[in-house]
């Protein structure tokens, strides 16, 4: 089973994104924000194929997560997406420069997160 990674600081969204990933078959992984996300990555059984991120959370956000993630070697075939209610086109292309692979803005269908997890050939 692939590991996936929720990072959000809302326990909510955490929930509502965990409960659609685990529909879709993955194991699911939580974090509150960036530095909780590298520590559950470093003590996963496996690597997780994938990391839905938040932007705007304490300690470290999103967009530092990313780029944490994207300087490590052994992380490089984790595939990122951001998840936010930043909605500016500036924010979209500040993402995808730091190295997300793909970006949604809250609120979503579930739908919309499956078009873009098959965009980025999951599950």
């Amino acid at each position: 089973m692939s590991h996936a990674l929720v990072v959000d600081d809302s326990r909510a969204m955490r929930a509502i994104l965990s409960k659609q990933l685990k529909s879709l078959g993955f194991d699911v992984l939580e974090a509150e924000h960036g530095e909780q996300a590298l520590e559950r990555i470093a003590s996963a059984p496996s690597m997780p194929v994938l990391a839905l991120v938040d932007w705007n959370m304490p300690r470290m956000n999103g967009i530092e997560f990313i780029k944490a993630v994207r300087n490590r070697r052994d992380l490089d075939k984790m595939r990122l997406m951001m998840v936010t209610t930043e909605t500016e086109l500036s924010q979209v292309k500040t993402a995808l420069e730091a190295g997300a692979n793909e970006y949604m803005m809250k609120p979503f269908t579930p739908d919309a997160l499956l078009s873009k997890l098959n965009t980025m050939g999951l599950p």
